[in-house]
């Protein structure tokens, strides 16, 4: 997993400019479309055209191994709820990763899922529908492993850590995986698989972190957003990596972003906001 991991990092470090920009928004806007023409199609039969199905697939149905992707795993107002849960995680992960590594990570997980029921249809015969619905539900996982200690609002009133909910999600997944008649229970096993190869070190630096005695210190955002904007007036340009020491001024094409990780303000191109020591003051 970890050499896997690394592999994934070198790739996207060599080819920044790889990967589909939003591709959260595009997904859920393909989502939405499906649920509205489902809606108007009473006969299923538009929805029947979009399914995974290894048979029809290789008869030439090659627009399944995509479209399946596509369709809502809800109905009514849960739709839109889950489309929104859906598109925040995916958008908050490719601003953290990056669009190479999180369109590597999205279509990874549609490829094993794909893998899977092919191997299924291959070895056993079995011509498993399979969706989409665990490769959204895993982007949680990614999730929580950057951000499980920050607070959501549960149903709007309730404040609580997103780790804690991930316990939860991790519930369900057992649940399913327990449930579930074989074949299918292998859907929620490939979803966690695929998340572990890109999240490996990052979940598991999690569960090691331990509280120390002493309370880290807590950034003051006022004065650190002070200090930067004092910084960039002293300044000849308005971004600089920390890494290289490249600015928008000598490349002004290149992207620069701030390491959610980092503690206070610290800023790296595109070339290095996966590739840096992470700053713990």
């Amino acid at each position: 997993m970890h050499k896997l991991q690394r592999a994934i990092d070198r790739f996207c470090v060599k080819h920044p400019r790889f990967g589909i920009s939003n591709l959260m928004l595009y997904v859920c806007i393909g989502n939405a479309a499906v649920f509205l023409f489902s809606l108007m199609d009473t006969t299923g039969l538009f929805r029947s055209y979009l399914l995974f199905s290894p048979a029809l697939i290789l008869r030439g149905q090659l627009w399944r191994l995509i479209t399946f992707t596509l369709i809502p795993n809800s109905s009514g107002l849960w739709t839109l709820i889950f489309l929104y849960f859906y598109y925040f995680i995916g958008h908050t992960l490719e601003r953290e990763w990056g669009s190479a590594r999180f369109t590597l990570y999205f279509f990874s997980g549609i490829l094993l899922t794909v893998l899977c029921g092919f191997a299924l249809y291959l070895i056993r015969g079995i011509n498993l529908s399979v969706s989409a619905y665990y490769i959204y539900l895993s982007m949680f996982f990614s999730f929580a492993a950057l951000n499980g200690e920050q607070r959501v609002l549960l149903f709007m009133i309730i404040p609580i850590k997103i780790k804690w909910l991930a316990y939860v999600d991790a519930a369900l997944f057992l649940y399913d995986i327990f449930t579930i008649a074989f074949p299918a229970n292998l859907l929620p096993v490939v979803a966690v698989l695929n998340c572990l190869i890109f999240c490996w070190d990052d979940l598991f630096s999690t569960l090691r972190r331990r509280p120390k005695v002493q309370r880290p210190k807590t950034v003051n955002f006022k004065r650190e957003a002070e200090r930067i904007n004092a910084e960039r007036k002293a300044a000849p340009y308005f971004f600089k990596c920390e890494v290289c020491g490249r600015t928008d001024v000598s490349d002004p094409k290149l992207e620069f972003r701030y390491c959610s990780r980092c503690s206070g303000y610290h800023c790296y191109c595109i070339d290095h906001i996966n590739a840096h020591t992470h700053i713990h003051e």
